[in-house]
């Protein structure tokens, strides 16, 4: 049986990765804070709580990692562990930059010490291109990095080639454009727009408050690109791939696709100053095509399709 240790396993990505490892018949180690902080809300959500062996471990300490790596002895590590909030990243840039950047050095490194047959995943973003001059982005646009948050990412991503061509290791990076489910945590955007609006709907919120909803994004669903983190291990040599869509869609589209499915007047969006970000990338879509030939990954929803899924998923588990 081979082992499998992910950082972040409480969060979105996290569960899903671990729904589908147990599934492999993998031992899964998920990678926590602390046991007394930590919400196992997701992994409950999909009834695995209890076939996870869960660990502390500081990120930021060598030490931690490497003895966790000792004890366990992985054969795969997936890195989903991050200060993920872009908003949030221009409001603490200093901590999102340190956290994101030296975890993965430090994870990178342990590996190194303790055993390089280890194979590395790093969770990377779309947000690392940032201001592109040419769509589709494919595995070699250019990085124009817009946010705190992007240059953390871009800065892990390429400590990720560093190691794979200094030192060997086999460490890849999956470029995951925006992915979403019923387990996105509220503040980010696809999930607030659901569940504010189911909230007009019933009457209990009077609208809907939004930034700039004319940028576009490559959305996905999330079951299916945990599926890519995993083939991504599984090649004989380790690269980087884009996980994508191939397509953008407008905010404002899925906005009026989520209210015109409820019944909702578009007279309830309110564009909110508060909510723009100092910068922002107006359009971004990628070219999965790598992912799709060499991993042999397989996706063909639209982001309605997506959409249409998120509604009855969130209409089932409305508390009334």
């Amino acid at each position: 049986m081979k082992t499998a240790i992910i950082t972040g396993i409480t969060g979105q990505d996290g569960a899903y990765l671990a729904k589908l490892l147990l599934e492999k018949n993998y031992c899964v180690v998920g990678i926590i804070r602390s046991y007394n902080n930590s919400n196992l809300s997701k992994l409950q959500y999909l009834q695995i709580a209890d076939k996870i062996k869960l660990e502390e471990c500081d990120l930021t300490d060598i030490p931690s990692i490497i003895n966790l790596l000792k004890k366990y002895q992985p054969h795969e590590l997936y890195n989903l562990a991050a200060q993920s909030s872009v908003g949030l990243s221009f409001e603490q840039p200093i901590g999102t930059i340190t956290f994101n950047s030296i975890s993965v050095l430090n994870l990178l490194e342990s590996i190194k010490i303790v055993d390089k047959d280890i194979r590395f995943y790093q969770a990377s973003s779309s947000e690392m291109y940032g201001k592109v001059t040419r769509l589709p982005i494919t595995e070699e646009t250019p990085m124009h990095p817009l946010s705190p948050y992007a240059i953390s990412k871009a800065t892990a991503y390429w400590s990720v080639v560093n190691y794979r061509e200094s030192y060997g290791l086999y460490a890849g990076s999956g470029v995951l454009f925006n992915h979403e489910s019923y387990l996105r945590t509220d503040n980010f955007f696809v999930k607030k727009v659901i569940k504010n609006s189911l909230a007009i709907k019933q009457g209990k919120l009077h609208e809907l408050n939004v930034g700039n909803i004319d940028i576009k994004r490559d959305f996905g669903y999330a079951p299916e690109y945990v599926k890519a983190m995993w083939l991504i291990l599984q090649q004989p040599h380790p690269e980087d791939y884009i996980i994508c869509s191939g397509a953008s869609v407008s905010l404002r589209e899925i906005i009026l696709y989520v209210f015109n499915k409820l019944g909702i007047s578009a007279d309830k969006i309110i564009s909110d100053p508060k909510l723009f970000r100092p910068t922002d990338i107006k359009d971004i879509y990628g070219d999965n095509s790598k992912a799709k030939k060499q991993l042999g990954w397989s996706y063909d929803l639209s982001f309605f399709d997506v959409l249409d899924i998120l509604i009855e998923e969130e209409k089932k588990n409305i508390v009334a």
